[in-house]
């Protein structure tokens, strides 16, 4: 917890509001203050007046994420206010969630422009969001599964041809899993997480033995090979990047390892 900066913070978006913009009548005598008062703050996110004016002090010895949000509400933050309150006061920020809608023509663009290495976004449910020409043709074509199937999980667990194309299918698989479990507890209450277990459950036995070990693994640098059936062996790297605009979102490139790899990559192609 940053008592100084928290306390700047919170003094700085108390006096940048005006009354009617949080639904206060406006008072018929000129504010000899800036803004909100404290006490109104203190009313509109239900904390204590002399509590949160110790906060706003930089006297406070510490505080709750409840209460955090609470006054990221009062004070009309943004979300990456609120996200920056919170970093402030000591908690893991809120999770960005990207409108993958309104912004797809753009995140097109971004796995287009990775050719000819192979590019695929993922949501923050391992949903498949965009992917490039490349990634289809030589690993999977997310457009040839339903909506609801295209999810790396799903690619990896249920769908044979994935699994064949693999040289070392468990490895890889295990790696995946262990990312979605890490995934999964940070937010475990979400529905589409919870939907994603329970068909995988029942759908993949590999899956259903090897969630309960509750296996946990960050992404590291990984170089995977394929036994493409119209091209042989191609070995790849395997990069993850998050963009800063999207944090939410990860981008999976994976590029020719090898000069051989990249001349059978581009008979594909071509």
């Amino acid at each position: 917890m940053d008592r100084a900066e928290l306390a700047a913070f919170l003094r700085a978006h108390r006096e940048r509001l005006r009354p009617a913009e949080v639904g206060l009548p406006a008072d018929l005598r000129p504010r000899r203050t800036a803004g909100l008062r404290r006490e109104e703050v203190a009313e509109l996110s239900g904390v204590g007046l002399t509590w949160y004016t110790r906060l706003e002090q930089g006297r406070a010895a510490g505080t709750t994420a409840q209460v955090i949000d609470a006054l990221a509400r009062a004070l009309r933050l943004t979300p990456d206010q609120h996200r920056h309150l919170r970093v402030l006061a000591g908690f893991p920020a809120p999770p960005a969630a990207t409108a993958t809608d309104d912004v797809l023509p753009r995140l097109q663009r971004l796995a287009d422009m990775t050719a000819p290495n192979l590019a695929v976004l993922y949501d923050s449910h391992f949903d498949t969001v965009a992917w490039n020409a490349p990634y289809a043709r030589v690993r999977h074509d997310p457009g040839a599964v339903p909506p609801d199937r295209r999810n790396l999980l799903w690619m990896m667990f249920t769908d044979p041809a994935n699994r064949a194309l693999l040289v070392r299918w468990e490895p890889a698989a295990r790696a995946v899993l262990s990312q979605f479990r890490a995934a999964v507890g940070r937010n475990p209450d979400d529905p589409r997480h919870q939907e994603l277990v329970t068909a995988l459950t029942e759908a993949s036995p590999e899956f259903r033995e090897w969630w309960p070990s509750y296996p946990v693994r960050d992404f590291k640098p990984a170089t995977i090979t394929i036994n493409h059936p119209d091209a042989g062996h191609i070995t790849l790297d395997v990069y993850q990047l998050r963009p800063v605009e999207y944090p939410d979102l990860l981008l999976v490139i994976q590029s020719p390892a090898t000069p051989e790899s990249h001349r059978r990559i581009h008979h594909l192609l071509h």
